[in-house]
């Protein structure tokens, strides 16, 4: 079974997931748990993507024995394992909570009436599911004993999304400080300008880039062995590249800066920090 052809039954794994939530969640018209699905198919997919060949053996070819231990793979597998599933743990289950208190999300309050728009959301869910993971899957799918042992770029990759994970915790914690202080009448700011959203509009999102830049990274040190065909290090950059289109240029930043002109448009400080703050890399430009 060659490399790739080890992607499938994760890709399926994916589509299925989604496809389960949807048929749940659709007729429900409930969006509340949208982000802990898209969490969900992260870790599942990751899962599948290390044991699907025991899990066939086992459960399909019905050889007896326990599943391997977690140890048994390669460091690198466990640390892209890892590093995927802590930042899918915190993030879709930071965002879940925030809609569930919220009483919904706002993205779908025209799209979840439609049953298939809503349902197309959930199986494009899927696909960003696979997109953006693909570096951590193809470096799953292959054998432990095949992996190249860990350099100095490979810790130095595990450390931008250490850090990039670092800065958009922070980032969501100011803000979130700041949220609650606003509700308790501690401050009547507008918006907030604090801390890193004072270097950048949406720290949030540069930290996310970086969390995948450093996931690529890291996995390139096995993508560019013999093992994958040539052109892997570039098929699997589409998952920093993905994530940085969609928050930068669709689903992230237009929408929220669009917003802010219609609710601060009129307000010299927002026309100050808008001129002043860069909208999103904190050494970039401020449009």
């Amino acid at each position: 079974m060659s490399v790739l052809s080890r992607l499938i039954p994760v890709a399926t794994s994916a589509y299925a997931l989604q496809t389960v939530l949807a048929m749940i969640f659709v007729p429900q018209q409930n969006e509340k748990y949208y982000d802990l699905g898209g969490a969900a198919g992260f870790m599942s997919t990751a899962f599948i993507s290390l044991y699907y060949p025991f899990l066939r053996s086992k459960f399909l070819e019905g050889v007896p024995g326990p599943l391997p231990s977690i140890m048994s793979f390669a460091p690198r597998q466990l640390l892209l394992s890892a590093a995927l599933g802590i930042w899918s743990l915190r993030l879709g289950s930071f965002l879940a909570y925030r809609a569930i208190k919220a009483g919904g999300d706002s993205r779908f309050d025209e799209v979840k009436k439609d049953p298939k728009r809503f349902a197309f959301f959930w199986f494009a869910q899927a696909t960003w599911v696979m997109l953006v993971g693909l570096p951590v899957y193809m470096v799953n799918v292959l054998p432990a004993p095949l992996h190249p042992a860990l350099g100095i770029r490979d810790y130095a990759a595990f450390g931008l999304f250490a850090t990039s994970f670092l800065f958009e915790v922070i980032a969501d914690r100011q803000k979130t400080a700041w949220r609650h202080a606003k509700n308790a009448k501690q401050h009547d700011e507008k918006f907030i300008t604090r801390g890193l959203w004072s270097i950048s509009r949406h720290p949030n999102y540069v930290g996310e880039v970086g969390i995948w830049t450093g996931i690529w990274a890291l996995a390139t040190g096995t993508l560019q062995t013999a093992h994958f065909p040539m052109g892997a290090v570039v098929l699997t950059a589409a998952s920093p590249l993905l994530t940085w289109f969609l928050l930068r240029k669709v689903s992230g930043v237009p929408p929220l800066e669009k917003a802010g002109d219609k609710k601060f448009g009129g307000d010299p400080k927002w026309q100050e920090y808008k001129q002043t703050v860069p909208v999103f890399w904190p050494w970039g430009s401020v449009n």
